[in-house]
C-alpha cells in the first residue's frame, strides 16, 4: 500500500483513479480497477446509460464483482432533470464515493451530505484554482485537477497540469489528485513530488484488455503520438481533446467557418461519439483523446497497467532522489 492522503480517505491501496469514461466507464472496467488496488469508477452519463435503471445495474454489477471502493461519476454539463433523482437512488446503493464534473456541484454536494452525511466521499474535477476553492467550500473531499493536456472536456485557460497541479494545491486544503497528460508511473511520482495526492487516468485506461472501448480505438492510442490529439468545441465555450481523424477534422473546419449551434451540434452528438468509441468507426466517428495518448505503448489488463505504475513511479522516485543526492 502506497500512504497518501487520497488512499487513507478513500481506502484504496495505491493513489490511482480511473478517469469517468463516457461511453466505456462500465462495472467491469470499474470492479477491475479497484480490485487491483484503484478507484475505478462507473459513469452515469445518459450517453450511456439513459435510465436511472441503467445506471443502478451497473452499480449493482460493481458491487457484486469488487469488495473495494468504487466511485459513480455525474457528468453535470448535461443538465438532466432527472439528476437529483439519479443521485439519490444511487446514494441509496451506499456506494463509496461519487465525483461531479463539468457544472455546478454545490446543489449535488450538498444533497449529498443530506443523505449519506460523511459515508460517502465526492470528488469534484476542476480546472482551475476557482472552481478548486469552491468546491472546497461547498464540501468536497478532494478536487481533481484537469490540465489542458487532458482528454474530453478542459478548462477554457488553456494551463498545463504541470502547473495547475501546484497551484491548486497551494489554495486547498483538501487532498488534490493530478489528471491530463499522465499515463504511466513516472507521471504519477512527478504529481506527488508537486504536491497531489495521487492521479487520475483516463485515456491510458481505454486502452486495457477490460475497456469496452472498439480494439480500432484502443489500437489508435497504441499508434498516436503527443502530437496526434486537437481541441474542438472552442467556438461553444467548452473545449474538449480529442483524437485527429476525419470527424474531428469536419467539426474543426465547421468550427472555423463559424458553423452554426445547429449545424454543429449533429457532428458533436453522443451517437457520433460512440461510432468510434464502441463500434470503431473513426472515419464517421471521433474519439476522446489527451496528450499522454503518445506514452501508451500496449494494451496490457488493468492490474497490469496498476502494478506497472506503481513499479515505475518507485523507480522515478529514486531516480530523481539519486539526483539530488549526488550533488551533497
Amino acid at each position: 500500500m502506497t500512504r497518501t492522503r487520497l488512499t487513507e480517505l478513500l481506502g484504496i491501496r495505491y493513489p490511482i483513479i480511473q478517469g469517468g469514461l463516457n461511453n466505456l466507464a462500465f462495472a467491469d472496467l470499474a470492479a477491475a480497477v479497484s480490485n487491483a488496488g484503484a478507484l475505478g469508477q462507473v459513469t452515469a452519463t445518459s450517453g450511456t446509460l439513459r435510465t436511472t435503471e441503467q445506471v443502478l445495474e451497473q452499480v449493482r454489477l460493481a458491487k457484486a464483482r469488487t469488495p473495494y471502493p468504487f466511485a459513480v461519476n455525474f457528468a453535470l454539463s448535461e443538465r438532466r432533470p432527472e439528476l437529483p433523482a439519479l443521485l439519490e437512488a444511487v446514494l441509496e446503493e451506499d456506494v463509496a464515493a461519487v465525483s461531479f464534473t463539468a457544472g455546478n456541484p454545490e446543489p449535488f454536494i450538498a444533497q449529498a451530505r443530506r443523505q449519506r452525511g460523511a459515508r460517502v466521499k465526492v470528488l469534484v474535477l476542476v480546472a482551475g484554482v476557482r472552481q478548486a476553492q469552491k468546491a472546497e467550500a461547498a464540501g468536497a473531499d478532494v478536487v481533481v485537477v484537469v490540465g489542458v493536456e487532458g482528454g474530453g472536456h478542459l478548462g477554457r485557460d488553456d494551463v498545463g497540469t504541470l502547473v495547475l497541479t501546484p497551484r491548486v494545491v497551494e489554495a486547498v486544503r483538501i487532498p488534490v489528485v493530478a489528471s491530463g497528460g499522465i499515463a504511466d508511473g513516472r507521471g504519477l511520482a512527478a504529481a506527488l513530488a508537486l504536491g497531489a495526492e495521487g492521479v487520475e487516468m483516463g485515456t491510458r485506461f481505454v486502452a486495457t484488455r477490460e475497456c469496452r472501448a472498439h480494439p480500432a480505438y484502443k489500437q489508435a492510442l497504441v499508434a498516436a503520438s503527443e502530437t496526434d490529439t486537437a481541441v474542438i468545441e472552442r467556438s461553444l465555450g467548452r473545449p474538449a481533446r480529442v483524437l485527429k481523424g476525419p470527424q474531428a477534422q469536419r467539426i474543426l473546419e465547421a468550427e472555423a467557418r463559424g458553423a452554426p449551434l445547429d449545424e454543429l451540434l449533429p457532428l458533436l452528438a453522443g451517437p457520433v461519439s460512440a461510432l468510434g468509441a464502441l463500434e470503431g468507426d473513426l472515419e464517421r466517428g471521433f474519439v476522446w483523446a489527451g496528450q499522454a495518448a503518445g506514452l501508451i505503448h500496449d494494451v496490457p489488463s488493468v492490474a497490469e497497467l496498476i502494478e506497472r505504475t506503481m513499479a515505475e513511479a518507485r523507480q522515478a522516485a529514486g531516480r530523481a532522489a539519486r539526483k539530488l543526492a549526488e550533488g551533497d
